[in-house]
Order: structure tokens, then sequence, then C-alpha cells
């Protein structure tokens, strides 16, 4: 093969995001983007994971950085090909998921003239990005930048905000040659660029103006996604007699005195949120998905602490007081010396006594139930699952399931694409995140996100990864029937909008792809099978689902009295 400039220009990119510690490329197959795929695979420390369909490429590309951190390389051909990508890179602007997307392209003179595969890929994701850059078509005159166009994509992927960086790369025939002699790289394999976000630490003069507004006794932490540390938040709880309002993505909620898992119950019980309004809430990370625990908070007059790692704008409540831009981690050690809250007082002791009541009568309330039930679905693969396991959670209700039913514990990392809150790509994101994370992962799923994902099932069997794939299966769409529209709307209406019966049986999809399907009582079997995929199937009833979330919040308003 002749030595070209496009394959000398792709393997110096290709090792430029070896030098910056990029790990892994996902690549949907294509002609126009042959240079850069050989490049990519000619490197036997990448690794690189096809995939035939480019939606779920790019999921899968986003839970690799949703579990590890780091950016991977994603790469499809020209066309519609790249339209594909958009809600994955929707996906990782919102999350604040590094990301490196490259689209191949035609070049100038094959534009706007009708050339097949054609579209116009310029800023083709707009403000979705964090850059967008088309270098044109690789020319020696310009090799002296090429190691700069690499180095800046994954530092603009990881800092000051981490997030999707567009390249749109153009190439000319012939699509496959042999690389030349690389422009040379800085010493010591060090990548060209590299981004620092600064101090982590809050100065002095910003702690004496939050200090006081948390030297509260009437104050709550909610830890979200992002919340720091888990020893730091709980160590500054403990020292403010505060409890923490945990969800599972936070890392937060352990088995510690200060955490409250059953939040969203206890809110439930009118008097209890009535008597236990907060005078200060530090708000750690992404809110919670809870929209009583929001609104709650919204409407208590709390004086609200909104704290972030970046400058991204987190208050879907308008409701703020203060916003911090800082590692919580820090600011959380920092103010542990600083505050005083309600040591002496009743306040931590009396939500812990409700969590403990609130507890019980979930536990109580699953326990009526002999058929298997979505809320006990949640709670118990959360508990079962090993230590050191990931579980990723699909919108619409197991995200809500796991938050409002999950007992707490350590030991499980608990993701979920809650940028955008799609169920799109879901199994894709699972089985990137399986791959990233190197360790026994479960998916918690209904069957609509399945369906939506079905293509993310390919191949999923030949990755080497250890995949619990556990699929509520309610035939259709079930968080509708907890909205407005199910008890307005005629019966009849309702189902053809939203219930959406599908009638497709997930057994069937999951053998089309080779993977065995278990019965839920078998659960504990399925999660110990090592590297595998396996579906867990279970059936449930849309109207007696309503019903059973209707007892175990109830359960939990008797308890409390």
């Amino acid at each position: 093969m002749p030595v070209t400039t496009a394959a000398t220009f792709c393997a110096t990119l290709v090792d430029e995001w070896v030098r910056a510690g990029v790990t892994d490329a996902v690549v949907a197959p294509g002609s126009r983007s042959t240079p850069l795929a050989v490049a990519l695979t000619d490197r036997p420390d990448l690794r690189v994971h096809i995939h035939h369909d480019e939606r779920s490429a790019s999921f899968l590309a986003l839970g690799l950085g949703l579990a590890t951190g780091r950016p991977a390389v994603l790469l499809c051909t020209s066309g519609t090909a790249a339209a594909h990508f958009h809600a994955a890179v929707i996906e990782a602007h919102q999350a604040e998921v590094p990301l490196v997307v490259c689209t191949a392209d035609r070049p100038p003179e094959l534009r706007d003239v009708s050339a097949p595969q054609t579209v116009d890929q310029d800023h083709l994701y707009g403000t979705a990005v964090r850059w967008f850059c088309d270098p044109g078509v690789p020319e020696e005159a310009l090799r002296a930048t090429w190691r700069s166009l690499a180095a800046r994509a994954v530092a603009d992927a990881l800092a000051p905000r981490p997030g999707p960086v567009h390249l749109n790369l153009p190439f000319r025939d012939p699509l496959v040659g042999e690389p030349g002699a690389l422009p040379p790289g800085r010493p010591d394999g060090w990548p060209w660029h590299v981004s620092t976000t600064g101090p982590t630490h809050v100065a002095a003069s910003d702690l004496d103006v939050l200090a006081p507004l948390l030297d509260s006794q009437r104050g709550v932490i909610v830890a979200g996604a992002g919340a720091g540390d888990p020893l730091a938040v709980h160590w500054l709880a403990a020292t403010a007699s505060w409890p923490v309002l945990a969800d599972p993505r936070s890392g937060c909620r352990v088995p510690e005195p200060t955490t409250v898992g059953a939040f969203d119950a206890l809110l439930r019980h009118a008097g209890f949120a009535a008597d236990h309004t907060p005078g200060v809430v530090l708000r750690l990370g992404q809110p919670p998905a809870s929209k009583v625990l929001n609104q709650w908070l919204a409407g208590s007059g709390a004086r609200q602490v909104q704290v972030g790692a970046t400058a991204a704008w987190i208050d879907p409540e308008h409701s703020a007081a203060v916003r911090v831009v800082a590692d919580p981690t820090e600011l959380c050690i920092a103010l542990e010396k600083r505050v005083t809250g309600a040591k002496g007082t009743p306040w931590l002791a009396r939500w812990q006594h409700a969590e403990g009541q609130a507890q019980a009568a979930i536990d109580a309330a699953l326990r009526a139930y002999q058929e298997p039930t979505e809320p006990a679905a949640a709670r118990t693969l959360l508990a079962a699952l090993p230590t050191g396991a990931v579980l990723v959670a699909s919108s619409s209700m197991p995200i809500r399931d796991l938050e409002w039913y999950g007992t707490p514990r350590d030991g499980v990392r608990v993701l979920a694409n809650r940028g955008a809150n799609g169920i799109d790509g879901v199994v894709s994101t699972a089985v990137g995140a399986a791959l990233g994370s190197n360790a026994p992962t479960a998916l918690l799923i209904g069957d609509i996100a399945l369906l939506h994902d079905g293509n993310g099932l390919l191949g999923a069997v030949g990755r080497d990864i250890d995949l619990t794939i556990v699929v509520v299966d309610n035939d259709g769409g079930g968080i509708f029937s907890f909205l407005p529209q199910a008890s307005v709307l005629p019966n009849d209406r309702f189902e053809q909008l939203f219930g959406t019966p599908h009638g497709v049986d997930p057994a069937a999809l999951a053998a089309v792809h080779g993977i065995p399907t278990l019965p839920w009582d078998e659960l504990t079997d399925a999660l110990a099978k090592g590297p595998g995929v396996r579906l867990v199937h279970v059936r449930t009833d849309r109207a007696a689902n309503v019903a059973v979330h209707d007892d175990i919040n109830r359960a939990v308003i008797a308890a409390l009295g």
C-alpha cells in the first residue's frame, strides 16, 4: 500500500490520543472513515469496539465514559450515520460525560452536488459540544498542527466542564494507505496539550460567607450524582447533625447514621414534611429524580446552597440562594471545621427514627405480595449485587423505583443517563459501563426502553463482559399510569397513546442474540454466573403496579402516624 497523508494524519491523531490517556474507541463500520478506523485498530494498546448500529455505538461509547471518566473515541462514516450519534451527544453534554466524536466526511468538492452519503455535517450537534473542528482534508503542510488537534479534543472533552467534542474529518480517495513518519510528539510520551481545572479548594473568604449560612439547627444535605466522596459528606453531616437525603447515584446512600434513603416516602406524609422543614439546604451535585423531594425543597423557604464541580447551572426549581462552583469533597471537608449545626437537638434523631420506620414499612408492604413487583425488583436487585458491582438504571420507572425503595448499602456503583433523562440507548450504555468498569454489571430496564435499544444487544455476548439485564416487562409505558393522563383519558385512548402495548417477548428478542433468559426467582443464580450476558425476565401488570406503589406509600404514612 502507498504511504498517504491521510494515513499519517490519522496515525498521528491516534498516537496523541493514547498519550492523552484514551484507552477505548468505538467504531461503527463504513467506507469514508477507513483511514481513521485502520489507524485505531493498528494500535494494540487501544481497545476497539465494533458496533453495527451507530446509535447503539454512540451510547456504548457514552457508557465507557460514564464508567471510566475518560473519553472514548467514537467514529462513523459520512452521511446520516453521523446523525444517529446526536442523542448520545446530547446526553454526554447534559450529563457531563467526556466523549470524542469523529465523523468522517466527503471532501469539499463532493458537497452540495448530490454526492451519495453526503450531508451538511458542520456544527451538526449545535451547542451540545464543547468544541467543534473541521480541519479540512489532511495536508502535509499542516502536519505541525495534527498533534495539537488531537490533544485539544481530549483536553476540551475533560475540562473545565467534561462533555463531547466533535471532529468532522473529510477524506479524499485513496482511503487505504500506509502512514509515513509521524510528526514528533512531546518528550517522555506526554500529550501535546493538557488542561487543568485550577484549584479545587474554596477560598477562606468564601467560607466566611458560607459557614454562617450553613450553621443552622435545621439543615439537610441533598446528595445527588457528583456529590463528592461519601466519607466527606457524612463526616460533615455528622458534625452538623444533619440528615443526608441521598439518591443511589450519589454514592452517599450507605449504611451511615446520617443516611436517609426513604426520603420520597417520608415526604409524602404531609405532617412529617411540614414538621421537618429545614432552614438551610446544602445541595451537592445533580438533583434526585424525586418530584416530591424537589417540590418540598422549592416550597420550604429554606436558604439553599447549590454545589457543583463545574460551571453547569443546576437549579431546575430556581430556588438556589447561593451557587458554589467547587469540588464538593473539598468543600465538605472545609465546612466541617466551621459548622456546628444541630448538636444537642433531636433534629437528626427524628430523621433517623423516621428512616427506620419507613424502611421497615416498605419491607412489610412488599412481603405481602407473592408475585414479583416493580418496587421489589429494584430493592431486591440492589441488595443482591456483589460488592464491587455496577448497576445501570434506565430512565422512567427503574431509576425512580431504585431511588424510592433501594435500601442503603455500600459497594455498588449506580449509573444512569440522567442528563436528558431519555430511554434511548440504555442497553448500549450498560454494555459500555460493563466494558469500562470491568466489573459485574446489572441493568434494570423496562420493556419499552429495551425495545428502544434492541440493537444494543448486537454482539453483546462476544464482548467479554459480565452483564445481567433485568427487564421489568409490563407490556407498555408503565410510568404513564402514574400521570394525570391515566385518569382523565378514556382507557382505549390512553392505551393507544400512552400505554402502547407492543406484545414483544423480551426472552425471544434476547434469544435472537444468543442471550439466555432466566426467571425472576433465579436472580441470585444469574448474578453469580460470571462472564457472559443473560436476561432476567420480570413480568408485571401496569395497573397493579400503581396499586403497589400506593400501598407502600400508605404503609409508610401509617407507620409514621
